[in-house]
């Protein structure tokens, strides 16, 4: 499991659904921006950092690559986004539901890297 180990937040005023940006630090090592907090119809969710593609979508260029961390991570950025605004960010995750499945995104073996197995 990753170590999140500060998460920072940037209050956004005047958007209609985007709340603030967030920027994670990793094992006091590596730094993750541009996360999105947005308010959607089923509450507050965490979108990660993308880029627009030449045809005008988006694709995110950092992202977690199972839903257990991306549950972390969004529970991580939205409590640091409720100490940080005194606002309750009612999420998914409160209401038992999963994340979303993300078909589009690059599985680790995909990605080129080799998960590394246990030898006890």
């Amino acid at each position: 499991m990753i170590d999140i180990t500060d998460v920072r937040i940037s209050k956004i005023e005047g958007d209609e659904k985007l709340r603030a940006f967030a920027t994670i630090i990793l094992s006091d090592s590596f730094l993750v921006g541009d996360l999105r907090v947005v308010e959607g119809e089923d509450g507050f969710f965490v979108a990660m950092p993308s880029k627009r593609k030449r045809d005008g979508s988006f694709k995110d260029i950092a992202y977690p690559l199972n839903n257990e961390v991306r549950a972390l991570i969004e529970e991580r950025v939205l409590q640091a986004y409720e100490a940080a605004t005194g606002n309750r960010a009612i999420s998914r995750l409160e209401k038992g539901e999963p994340g979303p499945v993300r078909p589009d995104l690059l599985g680790v073996e995909e990605f080129g890297f080799t998960p590394k197995t246990n030898p006890n």
